[in-house]
């Protein structure tokens, strides 16, 4: 079968696969050449990165940065994968010792009676330990050495087997970066959500205010019969209307506040923040920066990576399996019949020898480990290449929903600015009976939706600036 080969182009890179017939020892490799990609598929190019910030400088907020302090040394996750990385660095230690020779001290005791109609008893009876001296009867077996074994690395099976080990060591710890990424971005959502329903809830309480006044306004109205029955109940109604609302959004406060304390691995507690400059907080220009830039900032592309490297070495130590393995076995010591003569120059022993093995026949189980490891390369190159064009395109929506949500958000201040005068024109002229209550009810009911638009479109800006750092690959610094 005639050797195929397929080349995977991706932005920021280009992947050279090239399978050979696995019936033979295989002469796969993967070559990676790196390539800049052009910034008009990307973004507008920057001299910085805002991903290059910390994230107590991105969200400089001191309620903010405590909670994720607070998270960073007690989330139960991380902590579960701060125990993976110390199984990964404990994995290395255990590869690097099998190159390594292995050297066991031995020692040992025993009696033996051999039978006097036995081969091995009718030799000793035969010969004199010492001249005149027979074997005693039973005669005793001590020893005490070294031996060691060694297995030469030929094929580089043994350090290829090490370094893939260590470049999944830092695969493991580029995924504890992006767990402290997202764990970051999770917090900083949650924090805006509670400081928005904040707002959402001031809202509601003055348009209670404002309602409660209303209705008191309508019912002098009636005893001056101004108005009938009906208007006081459609403006009660709307009052009791507005009423609910505030209750949903203390349930929403109550379940944000426990999510926070979930994240931080606490038990409930009040979050502290300050929620009264929430729509008035900035969202400055932010540098997405090149391209390459992503690549080396986000810890799940790099990760990726890692992954990648570490499953090209496996195709080389399962390539490896195919070709004869040299083992050298050596050994030391004394042994004698008694302990008196352990230690004689008499009683040293020794040994050496060389063992060369080769798969000949039924070699099935081998091809089916290397044909495994090929697969698990090309695997992990796809899974590259995915997590490349996700980064890519989740950094463009981003940057769009920070830009779009800005411009929305100034467009939602202007309607707002507009119905909370149509509020007061509308009760001049209610009150001036040139209007009726149901024009009165109907602004109020618009500026109330718009007031709750606006903290709405304000928490999606914040979040869209959250999200595009942890697109960015920040958050973990």
């Amino acid at each position: 079968m005639k050797n195929t080969i397929s080349t995977i182009f991706f932005t920021g890179a280009v992947l050279l696969l090239i399978p050979q017939n696995s019936c033979r020892p295989p002469q796969n490799t993967l070559r990676i050449e790196n390539k800049k990609t052009p910034e008009k598929y990307f973004m507008q190019s920057y001299s910085s990165n805002a991903a290059q910030l910390s994230w107590r400088q991105y969200f400089a907020d001191k309620n903010l940065e405590a909670l994720i302090d607070s998270a960073l040394s007690n989330n139960q996750e991380l902590n579960i994968i701060l125990q993976e990385i110390e199984i990964s660095k404990n994995e290395i230690k255990a590869r690097k010792g099998e190159y390594l020779p292995f050297v066991h001290a031995t020692g040992g005791s025993g009696l033996e009676k051999p039978g006097h109609y036995t081969k091995q008893g009718v030799v000793e009876k035969q010969l004199d330990v010492l001249p005149g001296k027979k074997f005693p009867e039973p005669s005793g077996d001590f020893m005490l050495g070294a031996s060691a074994t060694w297995e030469i690395d030929v094929w580089k099976k043994l350090r290829n087997a090490k370094f893939a080990a260590q470049k999944r060591f830092l695969a493991t710890t580029e995924g504890k970066n992006f767990m402290v990424t997202k764990l970051v971005a999770e917090i900083a959502d949650a924090y805006y959500e509670l400081m928005a329903l904040d707002n959402l809830l001031n809202i509601i309480e003055k348009n209670i205010e404002t309602q409660q006044n209303a209705l008191k306004v309508v019912k002098q109205q009636k005893e001056s019969a101004r108005v009938t029955q009906l208007a006081i109940n459609r403006f009660e109604a709307q009052l009791l209307n507005t009423e609910n609302l505030k209750y949903a959004v203390r349930q929403k406060i109550t379940e944000t506040e426990n999510r926070l304390n979930l994240l931080c691995g606490r038990f409930p507690s009040p979050i502290k923040r300050s929620s009264v400059d929430f729509l008035q907080m900035p969202v400055d220009s932010i540098q997405a920066g090149l391209p390459s830039q992503l690549l080396e900032n986000r810890p799940d592309i790099k990760q990726a990576e890692y992954e990648l490297e570490a499953a090209k070495l496996d195709v080389k130590v399962a390539r490896a399996n195919f070709f004869p393995s040299f083992t050298m076995n050596a050994g030391s010591g004394f042994q004698a019949f008694s302990a008196i003569y352990l230690f004689k120059p008499q009683s040293v022993l020794y040994n050496a020898a060389g063992d060369v093995v080769a798969p000949l026949i039924n070699r099935n189980a081998i091809k089916a480990a290397y044909r495994n490891a090929s697969a698990r390369q090309i695997q992990a190159v796809y899974n590259y290449e995915q997590k490349i064009i996700n980064a890519y395109a989740d950094v463009l929506n981003q940057l769009a929903k920070v830009e779009n949500y800005t411009n929305s958000f100034q467009t939602k201040q202007r309607q707002v600015e507009l119905l909370m005068e149509s509020i007061s024109v509308a009760n001049t002229l209610f009150n001036s009976a040139r209007a009726d209550y149901g024009e009165v009810l109907f602004t109020q009911r618009e500026a109330l939706e718009a007031k709750m638009d606006l903290v709405e479109v304000k928490l999606k800006q914040m979040n869209a600036k959250v999200n595009l750092y942890r697109a960015l690959g920040g958050g973990w610094r």
